[in-house]
């Protein structure tokens, strides 16, 4: 048998070199005979002519063969035509996993098996990592991550809504200069010159205003813009904040630390102003631990008991044993006493006025935990002032609770600060004309800043102004530039959780819309606008992760921690606390009080 194959059948050509005419009438009159589906390839298959038998005779018996190609070299030559048609139709229609696909991926079943990714959301610098479902490469569930120790595989209301961001129309889909569209390419010329500009004074007028940074990354790139340019400024500012928190374990430790709590160890818990059974840094955990020693049936030891002070009601309040509504300015006299009658050092405070209810209160708070001292917990709302935090930690270091139901680690946050006292610095110097670059990273501060502060005039007075935001509002009104923001199922970053445990924050989807994160414009300030997010993220891990860093980094992705990245405990305890001043006035508040409190179910706002 020949090794060659054969060509299409070549006709007879006519007289005049063409090939032999068809006869039309013929054929109509064969078509009329015809009945029911009939296929052909050309019309002298139809007319079915000697001429046309002849030539497929010929291709039969192979005298009719083209010597041009042998079936290897044809299949070659049919293959650079196949690439080169599917790269034209690549670069026409770049893959995105959001629209319909022009290639199916090989793990993808329409209508079959969704998958799941790990990653995390943040929230005031704290993150809670997550499972998210995803039906051809479109978001669809968010779920807890149960190797996440901040969900344990639950989730919390504002991780069930997160795809609603995500998908919200009004979200931001353009770069603006002036209320004018504009590419990124524009940005990245005017952040070159803001740079140059700025580098002649040392940075002495570029300010970063950021929400509070919780990211390993973020945290390195500021640090290393702040040492490019050491005259600037990175200031931090979240309206529901955990400024008290910070300053009360200041004034008890000395230093900026958190606090975290085991209440799966803890027999008695006293809750003073937290609603940990339903918001805050920590509470899915929390709220795992409390609920599986409110089993009555409990093997290993008797039901926890719940003691709860607080001036509105809240979900922890109404599952407390024991619930005492006090008005907001009598919370630390009542925290006094209760130290006082265990033996922490807090006397010399303010007395509250007598009342039985109260004082039976107190008595019998006192008395169940110093009878499970080292298994008991004292907690205390970030609303409540400084002084309250620092009692409670007094009250559980007499408790002896440190080491065994509370343990005090190095500040999650990138850099701790008193975030109020930091937002009027930098208002007062805009007021006195010292800033001239502000670059505002997420939030909106013309609309949650103090009214005191006039940060809507005095941003005014800024010569450059730019925000980073996934909505054009009050203060992207106020800025020259807004740089419409990702969300963090589109963009790369990482966190960490309530007790130090790092993890990466991977995207789901590429940007919706023409977004950027945080790392983007930072490295554009920094004179890298070629890096991406997701080199950023990996360069800042790389040789942090223990072995080999591409299978550490994959373990990673799957299981949505970094292994061994809590926070050490640090060995410290509390000091004394200082007595309060005596009350303007020894009686009674009368009256009514108003008490500010961020909602359980939108912050400050931003999940509205």
């Amino acid at each position: 048998m020949s090794d060659r194959r054969p060509s299409l059948p070549v006709l007879p050509e006519s007289a005049a070199g063409g090939p032999a005419p068809v006869d039309f009438a013929s054929l109509r009159a064969r078509l009329s005979t015809e009945r029911g589906a009939g296929y052909w390839r050309s019309l002298e298959e139809l007319a079915r002519t000697p001429e046309f038998a002849a030539a497929m005779r010929d291709v039969d018996n192979g005298s009719n063969v083209s010597e041009g190609f042998d079936r290897r070299e044809l299949a070659k030559f049919m293959g650079v035509s196949f690439a080169l048609a599917g790269l034209t139709a690549c670069t026409r229609q770049p893959a995105e996993k959001i629209v319909p696909y022009v290639r199916q991926p090989e793990e993808v079943i329409p209508g079959g098996k969704p998958l799941f990714f790990a990653t995390s959301m943040t929230v005031s610098g704290f993150a809670t990592g997550l499972l998210v479902e995803s039906h051809l490469g479109r978001p669809t569930k968010a779920e807890g991550n149960p190797l996440h120790p901040a969900s344990l595989g639950a989730t919390d209301l504002f991780g069930q809504a997160c795809l609603y961001d995500l998908y919200d129309p009004d979200r931001s889909q353009t770069l603006q200069y002036l209320d004018e569209i504009r590419a990124w390419a524009s940005f990245l010329g005017a952040a070159r010159q803001i740079a140059d500009e700025e580098r002649v004074t040392g940075g002495a007028g570029l300010r970063i205003l950021t929400e509070t940074v919780g990211s390993p990354t973020l945290a390195a790139q500021l640090g290393g813009l702040l040492r490019d340019f050491p005259g600037a400024r990175w200031i931090q500012w979240e309206p529901a904040g955990r400024d008290n928190v910070r300053e009360g374990a200041r004034l008890a430790f000395g230093e900026y630390a958190d606090v975290v709590a085991d209440l799966a160890n803890a027999d008695v818990i006293l809750s003073i102003g937290s609603d940990f059974l339903s918001c805050g840094p920590g509470s899915l955990a929390m709220t795992r631990q409390f609920s599986k020693r409110r089993r009555p049936e409990r093997e290993n030891g008797p039901m926890n008991r719940l003691y709860a002070i607080e001036t509105a009601s809240t979900v922890t309040g109404a599952n407390a044993d024991h619930r005492l509504a006090v008005p907001a300015s009598a919370v630390e006299a009542v925290a006094r006493r209760i130290a006082e009658a265990i033996g922490a050092a807090a006397g010399g405070g303010p007395s509250s006025p007598a009342s039985s209810r109260t004082d039976a209160f107190a008595a019998a708070v006192a008395a169940d935990l110093k009878s499970h001292a080292g298994r008991s917990v004292v907690l205390v709302g970030a609303e409540q002032p400084p002084a309250v935090h620092a009692i409670g930690h007094a009250m559980n270091a007499a408790l002896g609770n440190f080491g065994h139901t509370i343990r005090v680690i190095e500040p999650v946050e990138a850099n701790p600060s008193n975030e109020l006292a930091g937002l009027s610095e930098l208002a007062r110097d805009m007021a006195a004309g010292r800033v001239s670059t502000l670059v505002i990273l997420g939030g909106n501060p013309v609309f949650t800043a103090p009214a005191d502060l006039e940060f809507a005039a005095r941003l005014s007075g800024v010569k450059r102004r730019i925000h980073l935001s996934p909505y054009v509002d009050e203060t992207s009104a106020a800025c020259q530039w807004h740089i419409p923001q990702t969300h963090f199922l589109e963009s790369w970053s990482d966190a960490r959780a309530f007790d130090g445990t790092a993890s990466i924050v991977q995207p789901l989807v590429a940007p919706l819309y023409e977004g950027r994160s945080a790392h983007e414009v930072v490295a554009a300030l920094a004179g890298a606008p070629e890096s991406s997010g997701y080199e950023i993220v990996r360069n800042q891990w790389r040789g942090k992760l223990p072995g080999d860093f591409e299978g550490a980094w994959r373990r990673a992705l799957h299981d949505g921690v970094i292994a061994g990245t809590a926070s050490p405990e640090k060995a410290v305890r509390p000091r004394p606390v200082p007595p309060a001043g005596a009350p303007p006035a020894a009686k009674a508040p009368s009256g009514m009080e108003l008490v500010f409190r961020p909602d359980p179910k939108l912050l400050d706002g931003r999940f509205a």
